[in-house]
């Protein structure tokens, strides 16, 4: 199987590296830059860095997801489920972290908290009409083909 590789310039405080942790891995761990650790509280919500600041180029963008392990075993997540970071954002990488779990959970330097996946993208050309083409779906939304 080919993979393409772009190249990814990144400063990175703390030294490391985004890094995938298998051959088939799509998205990239996400450590936690922190001088001290930080102790989320069920429903707390706290931006955390990253200690990353990164060149993407254009036509790339950085989809940053929550981890699953993180996710089920405590349930940490993304306050925006997914997070875009566009090719023109030059700042510091904060992960938005929630606990949606039950109990506190803290977080240590060093500790992966996220993942990211890179994308190629297209930018659309709207064009305002009076009229869009039919098809056998139509109008039909959310849970319209049923529940089995």
């Amino acid at each position: 199987m080919s993979v393409k590789l772009t190249e990814i310039n990144i400063i990175s405080k703390s030294g490391i590296l985004p890094s995938y942790e298998t051959e088939g891995s799509a998205g990239a761990d996400l450590r936690a830059y922190l001088s001290e650790p930080v102790t989320l509280m069920p429903g707390e919500r706290r931006l955390i860095p990253t200690g990353l600041f990164v060149e993407l180029p254009p036509g790339i963008e950085a989809q940053v997801r929550a981890r699953s392990g993180l996710s089920i075993r405590h349930g940490i997540g993304l306050v925006n489920g997914v997070g875009t970071v566009d090719s023109d954002y030059r700042g510091e990488w904060n992960v938005p972290l929630i606990n949606f779990g039950n109990e506190a959970y803290t977080i240590h330097n060093g500790d992966r908290i996220a993942q990211v996946v890179f994308s190629e993208y297209v930018k659309a050309d709207f064009r305002r009409t009076e009229k869009i083409d039919e098809t056998q779906r139509g109008t039909g939304g959310f849970g319209h083909t049923g529940v089995k």
